[in-house]
């Protein structure tokens, strides 16, 4: 597609006031769902990135 400046804008502002119509803002319980979620996935990978550099700290045996 090869639209001018104008055009271009207009298509970004037509689609960005779609997305505006259809977000909505969560509940207070949706919210705390979602950031237990969050949270548990860090830790998660974080202790999964823990546990490897204990195995590769063991295998090339130097501390950590």
């Amino acid at each position: 597609m090869n639209l001018n400046i104008s055009q271009r804008l207009k298509s970004f502002l037509s689609n960005a006031n779609h997305i505006m119509h259809i977000s909505y803002k969560p509940s207070n319980d949706e919210f705390n769902r979602s950031a237990k979620v969050i949270i548990l996935g860090i830790l998660i990978i974080g202790f999964v990135g823990f546990i490897i550099s204990l195995i590769i700290g063991y295998l090339s045996g130097s501390p950590i």
